[in-house]
């Protein structure tokens, strides 16, 4: 079965073929580098991570590229607060990003571009589609002329007077159209600039992306992908000034995944429910906001809520446990020959492995490959304990890690944190017992129960087993 993508720009699933067989070339939308980024942001970034990974399970070579902007209008506005450079802000911001997104288990992207570093390439981008007609110079501002562009709104599925009608435009009388759009912006007073055939000046947003795409992956890529709040206006004007300038389709799949709204609301620092991943991530395991973030598919938005949260933490401890337990039974079972049942048993557990690559093949479904490794779990809860082969229990745990893989998690040992948790727990009963806090001793009892580990009191102390 081949992957198939639902493709934003026909609003259909296709199967994904790629321009060289087996390889992706993928860029994607990265930060402006102004901030720490917000969990809205690290939902994509975690998405479209997941995406890359699971095409690598699946044994493509995958060329990832996401870029960092650097030259903007909120990165000077915050250079001038702080009194420093639009400079040191980026390079401050990066740090910050590379750190968080490290600690969320994002692998890092094969390049992650500045637009900075490709200013002559973007002055050349410009001049190109100024030389072609389809953008023009007003006192040292260039503008891309959307009428030219025949197919404007084809990735919004919109024409041109709908999208005129529905969107906030920047008045400015020096453009031929409302819609009209800067490709180069004329230096102000206190801005960096670069040198160009038009002037001093920086680019606007929407030419950084085009320009750093077909210079590191080629004038036609494989996908494009970011929020869908990207879809127009930034996703749209780099359709039209790339394939205005190249004569070429830019991206032939484009991928958007969904918003995330925090206790049913949009994320608002007026709501009081903004938060960044680092906040979060002070007071839950990168691991439990990969499980969330992923429980729902990339299409559909999610709503982030503190209890939400917590079910996840507790799903991801009850399938740690289950790596715990087998890590347990691999120490301690016999290495003898699998049964015929137990050979039966590892059959069923390929099967597994067959729906969850059906499911995510199926355009990503994290959701439904998450359900998969639940099931998968369950069942091996029920068939394997102590009395198992070791390689019934090594092929278990190996494949939950296999499985785990493509969403970031499941990949630590268990044995250490769950042996530790055991034994400080039996420690605190011991001492409510000696208290006569008997209540509380129960408690204990029942909660490390409910983490399917028994204790036996015996004369020599207590000793724990699983169930």
């Amino acid at each position: 079965m081949s992957i198939k993508i639902f493709n934003s720009l026909t609003r259909q699933k296709e199967e994904f073929i790629p321009i060289i067989p087996n390889e992706v070339k993928m860029y994607v939308c990265g930060p402006t580098v102004y901030n720490f980024f917000h969990i809205g942001n690290a939902r994509t970034f975690l998405v479209f991570d997941t995406i890359r990974r699971y095409f690598e399970y699946r044994g493509y070579k995958v060329t990832f590229i996401q870029n960092f902007t650097d030259i903007d209008d909120k990165m000077i506005k915050r250079a001038n607060e702080e009194k420093t450079t639009v400079k040191e802000i980026a390079e401050r911001y990066i740090a910050e990003y590379y750190k968080d997104a490290d600690a969320l288990n994002i692998k890092r992207a094969t390049v992650n571009p500045r637009a900075t570093e490709f200013m002559d390439e973007i002055i050349k981008f410009v001049k190109d589609l100024v030389d072609k007609g389809f953008a023009y110079e007003v006192n040292g501002d260039v503008y891309f002329e959307t009428k030219k562009f025949k197919e404007y709104g084809k990735l919004s599925h919109q024409n041109l007077e709908e999208l005129e009608a529905g969107a906030r435009i920047d008045v400015d009388e020096r453009k031929k159209d409302p819609m009209d759009f800067a490709l180069w912006k004329a230096q102000k007073e206190g801005e960096p600039a670069w040198e160009s055939p038009f002037g001093l000046g920086r680019p606007g947003w929407h030419i950084e992306c085009s320009t750093m795409a077909s210079s590191l992956l080629g004038e036609t890529i494989d996908i494009h992908g970011g929020g869908v709040d990207l879809t127009f206006p930034h996703h749209e004007n780099e359709i039209a000034q790339s394939e205005a300038r190249n004569g070429k389709l830019f991206a032939r799949y484009w991928m958007h995944s969904a918003f995330l709204n925090v206790n049913n609301q949009k994320m608002s620092k007026s709501l009081n429910n903004f938060f960044t991943a680092r906040e979060i991530l002070e007071k839950y395991d990168s691991e439990v906001l990969r499980l969330f973030m992923l429980s729902a598919h990339y299409r559909n938005p999610i709503n982030f809520s503190i209890d939400l949260l917590e079910q996840s933490k507790a799903a991801l401890d009850r399938l740690y446990n289950t790596i715990g337990n087998l890590e347990h039974i691999i120490e301690v079972s016999n290495d003898r020959e699998s049964s015929e049942e137990e050979k039966e048993f590892l059959n069923k557990l390929l099967e597994y492995k067959s729906r969850y690559i059906e499911v995510m093949d199926d355009d990503f479904n994290t959701a439904d490959g998450i359900s998969v490794i639940f099931d998968m779990v369950r069942d091996i809860n029920s068939n394997v304990n102590e009395n198992s082969s070791k390689k019934v229990a090594e092929s278990s745990l190996n494949l939950i890690r296999e499985l785990g893989e493509p969403l970031g998690i499941l990949q630590k040992s268990a044995r250490g944190n769950i042996e530790d948790e055991i034994q400080r727990l039996i420690e605190e009963r011991q001492a409510a017992r000696k208290a006569k806090n008997y209540a509380l001793a129960d408690k204990i009892r029942d909660e490390l129960k409910a983490k399917g580990i028994v204790l036996e009191d015996t004369p020599l102390g207590v000793r724990w087993k699983r169930i």
